[in-house]
Order: structure tokens, then sequence, then C-alpha cells
């Protein structure tokens, strides 16, 4: 399976640079993943695609400001870090830049001290292990130097930075927004709950594994990074019961619920790490459709979404959507497979 399979021509002015005034106001591209019939419409009116007993999976992750520019304590060279996981206690797995300039034992300090970071460790591809050295209360420290990741494409300041957070949001530890769910706002959830359909909330905290690049030529050959997930006893013995269809909003959610039924016979509380990479061929054991947003060529996201359906359903997809002006991207539009 050839990476340039998955490759796609997007002008520029259709990458989405800031959210709309209005979250459900965002397009949507509802589109029949065995047909690929497609149909235009606004996201508010996913509610009547949705049926009674039907149950929409959330991902209730909360993105952290995790992004922070500091300086190496002795020579002051600029670095960068964007926290990626928690690996136990005030170890952190770090995305650096630039990480020639880092070595084991290195210190780089952020906010005149506030907040250290002490290398413990070097990876492959800028990844680092480091030890956050600080007083007080993390998160509160964050908040003060931090700045929210968004994703190198966006080059336009975020004025309100909630709106890169779901206005479900619980479960502080992303270093990136499940941005499917971004199209939500609490009045159209309470919407769909006065429909009969029952909400379900997973957790996958965001990290490498669901935006890095793919570098291979072969996709088989890729190699996801983990990501941290919880399924709760709650969460399970819903979708154990369910009787109407599952669906995932975002790909994070979709993670998740395959994870845990390819390891299982049906849903089970659990927690964990999963390098799970869905791409054609994948068998769907979990969901029956997805919520979800336009995705980057050559992604692994979009392999996703060409596992639910066919690559060519899907690419159809994406040049209708850009004949008809469709935003991409974190703070674009989205797509109903169903």
């Amino acid at each position: 399976m050839n990476i340039e399979e998955y490759n796609y021509d997007l002008p520029q002015k259709l990458i989405a640079q800031t959210p709309l005034k209005n979250r459900s106001d965002s397009k949507l591209l509802v589109m029949d993943k065995k047909t690929g019939e497609l149909q235009e419409t606004i996201f508010r009116n996913i509610i009547d695609y949705l049926n009674p007993e039907d149950i929409l999976v959330l991902n209730d992750t909360k993105v952290i400001p995790a992004r922070l520019i500091g300086e190496k304590i002795d020579t002051h060279a600029v670095i960068e870090l964007l926290l990626l996981k928690n690996i136990e206690g005030d170890t952190w797995e770090c995305l650096s830049r630039p990480q020639k300039r880092l070595h084991v034992g290195t210190i780089i300090t952020f906010g005149g001290g506030l907040l250290k970071a002490e290398v413990t460790e070097k990876k492959d591809e800028g990844i680092v292990i480091v030890k956050l050295l600080y007083e007080g209360i993390l998160m509160e420290i964050l908040e003060k130097l931090g700045t929210m990741p968004l994703p190198p494409y966006i080059h336009e300041k975020l004025e309100d930075q909630s709106r890169y957070q779901t206005v479900y949001a619980k479960n502080v530890g992303s270093a990136a927004a499940p941005t499917a769910g971004l199209h939500f706002t609490e009045e159209l959830l309470e919407e769909i709950k006065k429909k009969g359909v029952t909400l379900v909330y997973v957790t996958l905290h965001v990290g490498l594994g669901t935006f890095r690049p793919v570098e291979v030529e072969d996709i088989t050959k890729h190699h996801m990074h983990s990501e941290y997930y919880v399924l709760s006893k709650e969460a399970a013995d819903t979708l154990n019961n369910a009787k109407g269809k599952i669906y995932a909003v975002g790909t994070t959610s979709t993670r998740v619920l395959e994870t845990v039924r390819h390891n299982n016979d049906k849903f089970v509380p659990c927690s964990g790490n999963t390098d799970i990479f869905i791409y054609p061929g994948f068998e769907f054991k979990a969901i029956d459709g997805l919520i979800t947003n336009f995705h980057l060529p050559k992604s692994t996201l979009l392999m996703l979404v060409s596992a639910l359906s066919s690559k060519e359903n899907i690419l159809n997809a994406y040049n209708y959507a850009i004949k008809h002006n469709f935003r991409f991207f974190s703070f674009g539009d989205a797509m109903f497979i169903k």
C-alpha cells in the first residue's frame, strides 16, 4: 500500500485558520459508507441522521497548554518542548526542537525558572524524556507559561483558547484536541439526548500517534506511537447493551473502541496504551459510523476513514468538499460516514 495513494491536492485557502463564531454552523458532508452517496448540510442537522437508541461516543480528553518555549540554562539557546504524554509522576515524553542541542542532563528553564525540565533520555524523531522541576501545581504553572499546541498549518492567533477544547472536555492530558467534537454545542448535545440518543464518554489523550506524519513509502511499515486511553465500566455496559447503532465522534474515540473490541469479545472496562493503526483491510468490530473532520493528505487519519468506507469513496468526497469550498483540518468542516 503506497503512501501516494492517500495524497490529494488541497488549495491553501481551504485550510481553516480560525473557528467559526458558532461551533455547529460548520458544514457537514454526509456519506453512505457503502455507496459513497453524498449529502451536504449544516452540522447542527446531524440530529436528523441519528435515531433513538443510537449511541454517540465522545472523547472527553482536555488539551493542556502543552507548548513551552524556554532556554538552555547554560547557553541560553531557545528550546521548544511539546508535552506529549505523562509517563509517571513528573516524567514526560516530549517533542523537542531543536533536539540536536539537547543531551542527557541538559536543563531547560521556562518563565525565569518557574518551571525547569531536565533531559533524562533522548529518542528518535525529536522525542526526549524529561523530568519537570517546579514548586506548586503543574497545571497552574502550565496555564501561566504554556500555549495551546495548535497544529503548524494554523498561522493565525487563537483569541479564545477555549475554542480548541470541546464543550465536554474533562480529563486533562491531551497534546491536541479531538477536533471532530469541536462542532458540538451544549444545546445540540441536549437536543440529541432528548431524541433518545445515548451519549457515552471515553478518554484518549491525543499524542504523537494521532498527528505524526507517515514517512515510509509502504504504509504497513508505519509505526504508531502509543496513546493512553480509558473505557469506564459504565461506558462498557452501555455499549454492550446497544440496541441502535454505535457512532464514534472522531478517530480518537474510534481507536479506543476498536482497541478494546479487538482485544476482547465484548466491551470491557480497561485502560492502557494503544498503538492501533487502522488502514484499509481493517475489520471494524466496534463502530457503525463516524463523525470526523477532513484530514491531511497522506495521514494515518485519512487511512482510517478510508478503511471504514473505501479509499475511492473518501477521495471522491474530498474532491466534492474542495469543489464546494468546505473548510479543512482542525477548525474546518465535518463529515458523517454512516
